[in-house]
C-alpha cells in the first residue's frame, strides 16, 4: 500500500512539475511580445509590461539596421553579386538588344524620332535656316564684288599670276594671228578688206586695181606684208606692252562697272532653287536610321555597347560604397522595423522559430516533470530515515 501511495504521489510531483515548467517556459515565451503596450493601475506601471520586444524595439530596430549594413547588404556584397563578367555580359546583350529592337531597327523614320524629342516641322525650319544662311552668303559675296576696284577684290597671288601669264597671252595671240593670216579665211578676209576699201575710193580704186591688176596678186602681198608684221620683234613688244597696260588699266576700274547691270536676283533665285532641290529635306528625314546606317547594329556591338557597359560597371565600382553611404540603409531599415506594429515583429519572430519556441515549452515540461521526480525520490528518501 506505501508503496502504491509512493508511486501516486511521485507522479503527482512530476506531474505537478511538468505543468510548472512547461507554463513557465510558455510564459516567459509570451512575455517576449505580449502585453504589447504598458499596463498601469492607476499611476503604477505593472511591472514586465510591456513585453521584452516591445520595450527594446527602438534598441533592436537599430541593431537590425547595423546588422544588415555591416553584414548583409555590404559593398563587397553588392560586388561580388552583381559587377561579375557574367553580369557585365549580360547587361551588354541586354543593352545591344534594346538599343537594336527600338532604335537601330526601328520603323520609325527621322523625322517621328525628332517629333518623339519635342522637334516639329523639322524639314520646313532647315530649310528656311539654310535658305536664309545662303542668301546672307549671296548678299555678302555682292557686297563683297560691288565695292571698291578689281585690284581689291582679286587676291594679290591672283594678280601677280595674271601679270605673269601676259607673255604666254600675247604668244598664243600672235600665233593664232599667224594661223589665222595664213589660212584660206584668212586670205578670204584680206581680199574683202580690199575690195571693200578700193571700192569705197572709186576712180582712184579702179585706178590701183588697173595698177596692181587682179585684187589677187594684191591679196597676197597684202598677206605675205601681215605675216612679217606679224613675226617681227617689234610686234610681240607693242601687242604685250598693250595687254599689260589694259590689265592695269583693268584693275584700277571699279568692280560695280564691270559688274552693271548684272542680274542678282535672278542668281540669287536660281542658287536657293538649286539649294532647296538638293537639300529635300523631307525625304531625306523620310527614311529610318537603319536605311542610312544599315551596319549600325555591328558597329554598336563592337565600339559602343561594351564602352557604356564598361564605363557604367567602373563608375559603380567607384562610386558603390559612397552610394550606400549617402543611401543610410541603416536609417531606412530602422524606420521601417520601427514602423512595424508588433504584431508583425511577434509573426516575423513566431513564423521563424515557433517550432523551437514549442520545443522549448515541451523541454521546460520535461524538465519540471524530471525534477518533480527527483523531489519524490528525495521526500521519500527521507521519509525512510
Amino acid at each position: 500500500m506505501k508503496q502504491l501511495d509512493f508511486l501516486w504521489t511521485l507522479l503527482f510531483m512530476a506531474l505537478i512539475g511538468a505543468l510548472i515548467g512547461g507554463f513557465t517556459n510558455h510564459l516567459a515565451i509570451k512575455m517576449l511580445f505580449r502585453p504589447h503596450e504598458a499596463k498601469y493601475i492607476g499611476s503604477w506601471r505593472v511591472p514586465f509590461t510591456p513585453g521584452l520586444i516591445p520595450k527594446r524595439r527602438d534598441e533592436l530596430a537599430r541593431q537590425f539596421g547595423k546588422t544588415v549594413t555591416n553584414y548583409l547588404l555590404t559593398p563587397e556584397t553588392f560586388k561580388k553579386k552583381l559587377l561579375t563578367p557574367e553580369m557585365e555580359e549580360k547587361a551588354e546583350k541586354f543593352l545591344q538588344q534594346k538599343l537594336e529592337e527600338h532604335v537601330l531597327h526601328s520603323d520609325k523614320t527621322l523625322n517621328e524620332w525628332l517629333e518623339v524629342a519635342g522637334a516639329t516641322a523639322v524639314p520646313e525650319k532647315i530649310e528656311r535656316k539654310v535658305v536664309e544662311l545662303v542668301d546672307d552668303r549671296l548678299l555678302l559675296v555682292r557686297n563683297k564684288l560691288t565695292t571698291g576696284t578689281v585690284e581689291d577684290l582679286l587676291p594679290e597671288k591672283w594678280r601677280l599670276e595674271a601679270e605673269e601669264r601676259i607673255p604666254q597671252i600675247t604668244t598664243y595671240i600672235l600665233k593664232q594671228s599667224e594661223q589665222y593670216f595664213e589660212s584660206d579665211e584668212g586670205k578670204a578676209m584680206f581680199r574683202k578688206l580690199i575690195d571693200d576699201f578700193l571700192a569705197s575710193k572709186g576712180t582712184l580704186g579702179s585706178m590701183v586695181n588697173m595698177f596692181f591688176g587682179e585684187s589677187e596678186s594684191l591679196v597676197g602681198k597684202v598677206q605675205r606684208e601681215a605675216l612679217k608684221f606679224i613675226a617681227a620683234p617689234g610686234t610681240y613688244n607693242l601687242v604685250n606692252t598693250i595687254i599689260l597696260n589694259e590689265w592695269e588699266k583693268l584693275q584700277k576700274r571699279p568692280a560695280n562697272e564691270l559688274l552693271a547691270g548684272f542680274d542678282w536676283d535672278g542668281l540669287f533665285g536660281s542658287i536657293k532653287g538649286y539649294v532647296k532641290k538638293e537639300l529635300a529635306i523631307e525625304s531625306r528625314l523620310d527614311k529610318t536610321l537603319q536605311d542610312y546606317w544599315p551596319d549600325g547594329a555591328n558597329w554598336t556591338a563592337s565600339h559602343i555597347t561594351p564602352t557604356l557597359i564598361q564605363f557604367a560597371f567602373g563608375q559603380v565600382d567607384k562610386q558603390l560604397e559612397k552610394s550606400l553611404r549617402k543611401l543610410k540603409i541603416d536609417d531606412m531599415v530602422r524606420e521601417q522595423v520601427d514602423s512595424f506594429p508588433v504584431e508583425v515583429l511577434e509573426d516575423l519572430v513566431l513564423g521563424i522559430s515557433r517550432r523551437e519556441f514549442k520545443m522549448i515549452t515541451v523541454l521546460g515540461a520535461v524538465l519540471g516533470g524530471a525534477i518533480g521526480i527527483v523531489q519524490g525520490l528525495i521526500v521519500f528518501a527521507t521519509n525512510l530515515t
